[in-house]
């Protein structure tokens, strides 16, 4: 009773000394989160501020390199690609090691050589490689690799120039059919090279891991070649070609470096031709420079056709340069029907003029197509012919 009574006559809100009262912590739930949090932030700030990582995070293999002398000075990648953004990545080759260097912004590649004695070789030093059926006399050396040259009266375009009939090309009419866009992309490339007959003419790109192979395998097949160079579009940057782009905002000293730079991707090409350039090619300051060089080079110069403000045709004429441009493009529209069309408007082309020229990309239809329909052209007494032949005819005629 006395536990009771001291109950009832307690202050209201006060309990008696019997009751413990409940521990609460000086912080709240959120108020923990948010310094951990904290902590964490700070920590990885004092990391990022004070660890010593010129590469920014970017993955990176070490490689040990045996039989180095104390000297040996490490390679460098090539100036257009920062040091900072590379990260080396190795493969042994018989007693040489190879480095590539990858650029981590852009993708670009940089092979460096390095000889077992520890002794390293630029590319700018180590021997080109050859593609097979090159003549070494039409090469001369840039600060990026070999490139075309007129030697001894010969020209890369008659060298390289597919085998053809001409003197029966010259009383018949002829197609010429150019298939572009390849070295990107083994596989469609490939099919262009191996499904279609020799007599079309293949377009490559200067990009690719190693245009170089397969451009000795489309010329091993008896395909003529040409080298397609980047142009300024009207829409770039937001359609942009690729890297090494020719450029209207650039003086000609700059966009002939970035020219030869195309021209040492590969080699054993007839000629060069537009890749896009819309605005490029309808400007005769930046057109004349180049087609200048080409033909000094002994080159002849293919206008894809979809600029019809083209200066193309013009300049070469001026320069004597052998030239075509294409009438019309076979998968503009690619679907099986629209390619049948321009394939037969080609056809009826090349009998009211004597000569007509198709583009195409190497989309699976439109090698398929074109495959059927050459195979229907000699029944309609038309012939198929390089673009170099057609080039020689046009400019007889």
């Amino acid at each position: 009773m006395a536990e009771t009574a001291d109950d009832l006559s307690a202050p209201l809100g006060q309990e008696t000394a019997r009751h413990k009262r409940r521990y609460r912590l000086p912080f709240t739930g959120f108020q923990a989160l948010a310094v951990l949090l904290g902590l964490f932030l700070v920590t990885f700030a004092g990391f990022a501020i004070f660890n010593d990582n010129p590469l920014g995070g970017e993955p990176i293999v070490r490689i040990a390199l045996p039989n180095a002398p104390p000297d040996a000075k490490p390679a460098l990648p090539a100036a257009s690609e920062p040091a900072a953004k590379s990260a080396p990545k190795q493969a042994a080759t018989g007693e040489q090691k190879t480095v590539t260097i990858i650029d981590g912004s852009s993708g670009a590649r940089h092979d460096v050589t390095i000889s077992g004695d520890g002794a390293d070789s630029s590319p700018a030093d180590a021997p080109p490689a050859m593609m097979t059926g090159i003549d070494p006399r039409l090469l001369e050396k840039s600060r990026y690799g070999m490139i075309p040259v007129v030697s001894d009266g010969l020209k890369p375009f008659t060298v390289y120039a597919a085998d053809a009939d001409r003197v029966k090309a010259a009383k018949m009419p002829v197609v010429a059919i150019v298939v572009g866009g390849l070295g990107v992309g083994a596989a469609k490339t490939l099919d262009a090279i191996l499904k279609l007959p020799p007599a079309v003419t293949l377009a490559f790109t200067p990009y690719g891991s190693d245009p170089s192979k397969l451009a000795e395998r489309a010329r091993a097949q008896r395909h003529e070649i040409l080298l397609q160079i980047p142009m300024e579009p009207f829409d770039y940057p937001d359609n942009d070609p690729g890297p090494q782009t020719l450029l209207t905002t650039l003086g000609p000293e700059q966009n002939i470096d970035r020219l030869y730079w195309h021209l040492s991707r590969f080699q054993g090409y007839a000629g060069i031709a537009n890749f896009m350039g819309g605005k490029f090619v309808v400007t005769d300051a930046m057109m004349q420079p180049v087609i200048r060089e080409a033909a000094k080079r002994g080159l002849g110069y293919f206008d894809d056709g979809t600029a019809p403000r083209s200066v193309a045709a013009s300049l070469a004429a001026g320069q004597a340069m052998p030239f075509a441009k294409a009438d019309i493009g076979i998968d503009t529209v690619p679907t099986q029907a629209e390619i049948d069309r321009a394939l037969a408007n080609l056809e009826t082309l090349a009998k009211e003029r004597g000569t007509a020229v198709g583009v195409a990309s190497a989309l699976p239809v439109s090698i398929e197509r074109i495959g059927v329909w050459i195979k229907t052209l000699e029944s309609h007494g038309i012939m198929l012919v390089p673009l170099t032949t057609a080039m020689l005819k046009s400019k007889s005629s």
